[in-house]
């Protein structure tokens, strides 16, 4: 199963000398029966898009809650056993949690498929998202449509062996 895990700069950073992501400590997303039913959709990259969009919001909260990080939106795909991931089937239908997944134990960072991080120009936009976040949680649609102008940017797909450089670029 191909899972998307959210993380910061400093995040990846801290897996590249571990050489491992701490997932337990972190939800991750992936193409949950959940997810399916509410876009509705078979089309399997649709749904790995959403996922993986999902995985970006929660990067976003990330660096709402650490105002020392990069602001750059960070998301590994890594590929897990079916076995190795369970839903939590206890919640409720909230679709801020569609697709929220936990992986059992670390993960490899040589599991991981590929990276996915903002630009440079987007970190204006996801600055002010992270701090708009809060008040868009709250019912703020003003604040909603800043938090949406960070979403407006694709993140950029890297090769895991492009890792070393976007850590060292994270200064």
């Amino acid at each position: 199963m191909r899972v998307y895990v959210p993380l910061t700069l400093s995040g990846l950073a801290e897996a590249h000398r571990s050489g491992r992501l701490e997932t337990g400590q972190l939800p991750a997303y992936a193409v949950t029966p959940a997810l399916r039913e509410w876009y509705l959709t078979d089309d399997i990259e649709e749904l790995e898009y959403a996922a993986l969009n999902r995985a970006a919001l929660a990067s976003l909260r990330l660096l709402a809650a650490d105002a020392g990080a990069p602001r750059r939106r960070v998301v590994v795909a890594a590929d897990v056993p079916d076995g190795g991931v369970s839903a939590d089937a206890g919640r409720g239908p909230d679709p801020a949690e569609l697709g929220e997944v936990r992986v059992a134990g670390p993960l490899p960072l040589a599991k991981a498929a590929s990276v996915h991080v903002d630009s440079g120009d987007a970190e204006a936009d996801v600055t002010a998202a992270a701090d708009a976040l809060a008040a868009a949680d709250g019912g703020d649609d003003d604040a909603r449509s800043v938090v949406d102008g960070a979403e407006d940017h694709e993140l950029l797909w890297y090769a895991t062996q492009e890792i070393p450089a976007l850590v060292a670029e994270r200064g």
